[in-house]
């Protein structure tokens, strides 16, 4: 009786608490869009125009224009000097390139970034993603040998090892990289979508 009531509340929690986070985490950026931009605009605008949500709104304007101008060759490189006085800095050149290089990874732009792979290791096979092939990126001693740079998440944590492979150990595979990130996260649990 009492395993069944476990078990059902377990069922209960993995069901509920994705859901949660995420909504926990679209309501956090609202409501820290809507405090930033929200005092902004209610100092710049009459009492009379502003209204709850506004700076929600003007958040997602602001994200947009900035998208659109970064299409600009000009704007490109205006913030590629800035990004070079960030990386002088010490430790803000730490943390800065580590969540640019994290978000870059990510970033639909960056094409060919990420492609899952299967590694063989002793016979075994593990999910992988290839972050780096150009030998000319890669530190000047990895550059002779004939190796691209995988990621290889492990399941259950945030985290993993980045690993220089042999091409001859690494076969491409056709999966999505959310569907192969999710299955090597959760340890092939969740299947295969439908």
């Amino acid at each position: 009786m009492i395993a069944s009531i476990s078990r059902t509340l377990f069922t209960g929690f993995i069901t509920l608490l994705p859901v949660i986070l995420t909504i926990y985490l679209l309501y956090w950026l609202a409501v820290s869009s809507e405090q930033l931009m929200g005092a902004a605009l209610q100092f710049l605008l009459p009492d009379v125009l502003y209204f709850p949500g506004l700076g929600i709104i003007a958040g997602l304007v602001v994200v947009f224009a900035v998208g659109l101008v970064m299409k600009a060759y000009f704007v490109r490189q205006l913030f590629a000097l800035g990004e070079a006085v960030l990386y002088r800095l010490p430790i803000i050149k730490s943390v800065y390139r580590a969540i640019r290089d994290m978000f870059d990874f990510f970033s639909p732009e960056k094409s060919g970034l990420g492609q899952v792979v299967a590694v063989s290791i002793d016979g075994k096979q593990l999910i992988g993603f290839i972050t780096q092939e150009d030998p000319e990126r890669l530190p000047e001693s990895f550059r002779e040998s004939d190796s691209v740079l995988v990621y290889i998440p492990m399941s259950y944590m945030i985290g993993g090892f980045t690993l220089f492979i042999p091409r001859s150990d690494v076969r491409k595979l056709n999966m999505g990289m959310d569907e192969a990130m999710r299955f090597a996260l959760t340890a092939g649990i969740t299947g295969k979508n439908k």
